[in-house]
């Protein structure tokens, strides 16, 4: 498995508890499990990498344990218990030097070093959290959030209270307080400027230099709620992509729409810019990876992976090296052939729905008919 591994460029979490490497440049997709030991409680919530040279993949699970992933070896050579699954789900993960950043739904922010089995530092984030991202420039640096738990950013140097937190809009047009919903976050390159997406649908620009800790931008899309971000090479702009399977680039200077990403069919779980090309990976509730390009929004791949995804991670070397093209690769025709009959069973499906129920109502419609005409002629027959 070890030649598998390593010609993969993308690393997609699934509700399975599988890790899936995705090569795009030979457009092949491979899976890599313990099966062992597998179970559905190692359901994989978040991914990072776990070394600067993207060759360890750390994968956090829903039962609390954080496994490595080699892949030069192309196998799993570790696993460490981070959390407990009473806790909740991993919300975050991250590499800061030596020692790992994780953080739970529940608030528990814990800093692990590599020789202790127990957390050195912890902080408590707040009650719910639904995201928590590293700075990537400052990697002591960062950022939570979650329900009516607004933007918190942490130094972990000094983890005994907040740097920056934000402060709640103003309330409403009824003096109403507005409740806040932090659905992920990320950190505006070149600056110290935050942007968030909210669950009701609302994409926020923070400034924790400025002395006003209220959002210094807010814009909206769409009406259902934001899950997921990221920010783009270029900058000023910001993808975003909600429950719907709708994503969107965001102008960061003005709030304004530039262009939507279209051929999603589920709810967006994750999103991810590469760091130096102008694309964008996305999974979901579909079971597709897909990488859309930014620059005149078309879709530049797409893998059916058969299993509901969470979470994704994109390397930062070029995804094209020594590839062909999506016609010339059989595998991949192979795979749109099989999701064409998935999707075009499903349409008649509904078809056939919607003819029965077309029929009963034209069959209502005309004994509702036939009964008024009855009436009528009653009527006329007493008088």
């Amino acid at each position: 498995m070890a030649d598998k591994s390593q010609i993969c460029d993308t690393w997609v979490g699934t509700e399975t508890g599988i890790l899936k490497g995705v090569s795009l440049a030979e457009k092949k997709a491979f899976s890599f499990c313990e099966s062992s030991t597998w179970s559905r409680d190692q359901e994989v919530c978040v991914l990072c990498w776990g070394d600067a040279a993207e060759s360890e993949v750390l994968v956090a699970a829903a039962n609390g344990s954080v496994r490595t992933f080699s892949a030069e070896k192309g196998r799993f050579t570790g696993s460490r218990p981070c959390g407990d699954a009473a806790h909740g789900r991993f919300t975050g993960l991250a590499v800061a030097g030596s020692a790992l950043v994780t953080c739970v739904e529940s608030g528990r922010l814990r800093l692990w070093t590599e020789e202790s089995s127990e957390h050195v530092s912890e902080v408590q984030a707040g009650g719910s959290v639904d995201r928590m991202r590293q700075n990537p420039s400052q990697k002591s640096t960062v950022a939570t959030g979650g329900k009516d738990n607004g933007l918190k950013v942490w130094d972990l140097n000094r983890p005994d209270r907040a740097v920056f937190s934000a402060k709640n809009v103003r309330n409403d047009w009824l003096d109403l307080r507005q409740h806040e919903w932090v659905r992920d976050v990320a950190f505006i390159p070149d600056s110290e400027k935050i942007v968030t997406c909210t669950g009701y649908h609302q994409v926020r620009v923070y400034d924790p230099s400025s002395p006003q800790r209220r959002p210094v931008l807010e814009a909206h899309y769409g009406e259902y709620p934001l899950t997921a971000l990221s920010l783009p090479a270029s900058g000023n702009a910001v993808v975003v992509g909600n429950t719907q399977g709708n994503i969107a680039v965001l102008d960061l200077r003005k709030g304004l729409v530039r262009g939507c990403l279209k051929g999603l069919a589920g709810g967006v779980r994750a999103l991810q810019c590469h760091s130096s090309l102008p694309v964008v990976a996305s999974c979901g509730l579909d079971r597709f990876l897909r990488i859309h390009s930014l620059e005149d929004r078309s879709l530049l791949h797409k893998v059916y992976l058969k299993s509901r995804l969470n979470c994704l991670l994109l390397a930062s070397r070029d995804l094209q090296r020594g590839g062909s093209t999506a016609e010339e690769s059989g595998e991949v025709e192979e795979v749109k052939e099989e999701e064409d009959e998935v999707w075009n069973s499903m349409e008649q499906i509904g078809q056939e729905r919607m003819k029965r129920k077309a029929t009963e109502e034209e069959q209502e419609e005309d004994e509702g008919t036939q009964k008024r005409k009855s009436k009528k002629k009653k009527k006329k027959a007493q008088q």
